[in-house]
């Protein structure tokens, strides 16, 4: 019989954001709506690009781009409701996104937050991506973020409570609406459901080729699970339907490509 060597290690002090963030945030009324996008045509044009300039477009730097744009034409999405019960409506989208590095020899998702993606290319959306996987220090983050992480945990959870007291200082920690990854790099459909501080966020989950329709004809296709959590609060079922399906003519219909 063989020996066995059972481990011990420390609990990662950056975890406790993660933890904080997500007991706080199954307090709040969220619905979410569980959707496939065909993203065939858009991987094409991803794999022809990197073949013509050698360099591989980031995925979420397009899906964060195609979320910016489809709340411009659905603002009232990306707002926050206050304790006196307020909508606060933001022009600027300013998306969170856990961005995958390398820290001390782990691969580990940091936040980030790519400021005013509603007027941005998508180039530079991507170039500010992989700015941060190169170098995560670099990345925009509060100056005592550090600090923070080691104050009792009841005082840290209060930190998630400023999007309903500061939705405005909210905004500039951690921006107004959120893209999250539990299937980006696997491969197989699937979707992933998570509890959410934010009035909009978007779980990305798996990519699996299926059967479609185009043109009449049956073809193999790929679909990408995507699932979106609305703060009921703030977003009814109509409008976050609506919004949904102007974000999926985006991802299928990839003119910025």
């Amino acid at each position: 019989m063989s020996e066995q060597r059972d481990t011990t290690e420390p609990f990662p002090i950056q975890r406790r954001g993660t933890v904080d963030a997500m007991r706080m945030a199954g307090r709040r009324s969220v619905v979410h709506g569980l959707v496939e996008f065909d993203v065939t045509e858009a991987r094409r044009r991803i794999h022809d690009r990197e073949e013509q300039t050698g360099e591989e477009l980031s995925f979420t730097a397009f899906l964060v781009h195609c979320l910016a744009r489809a709340l411009e034409d659905h603002r009232h999405i990306n707002a926050y409701r206050d304790w006196r019960g307020r909508i606060i409506q933001f022009d600027d989208v300013d998306v969170m996104v856990l961005i995958e590095v390398e820290l001390d020899g782990n691969r580990i998702g940091v936040p980030h937050v790519i400021r005013a993606a509603n007027r941005r290319s998508l180039q530079s959306i991507h170039d500010e991506i992989r700015t941060v996987q190169a170098d995560p220090d670099d990345r925009q983050q509060p100056g005592l973020a550090p600090l923070a992480f080691r104050l009792p945990g009841p005082v840290r959870r209060l930190f998630f409570r400023l999007p309903q007291w500061f939705p405005r200082r909210w905004k500039r920690i951690g921006g107004t609406v959120a893209v999250s990854s539990v299937g980006m790099f696997g491969t197989g459909g699937g979707w992933g459901i998570t509890p959410t501080n934010y009035t909009l966020q978007l779980t990305v989950g798996g990519i699996g080729q299926k059967p479609g329709v185009v043109n009449g004809d049956i073809e193999p296709r790929e679909y990408l699970s995507l699932t979106a959590t609305f703060d009921h609060d703030v977003v009814d079922g109509a409008p976050a339907t609506r919004f949904v399906q102007r974000l999926k003519e985006l991802v299928e219909e990839p003119e910025t490509l």
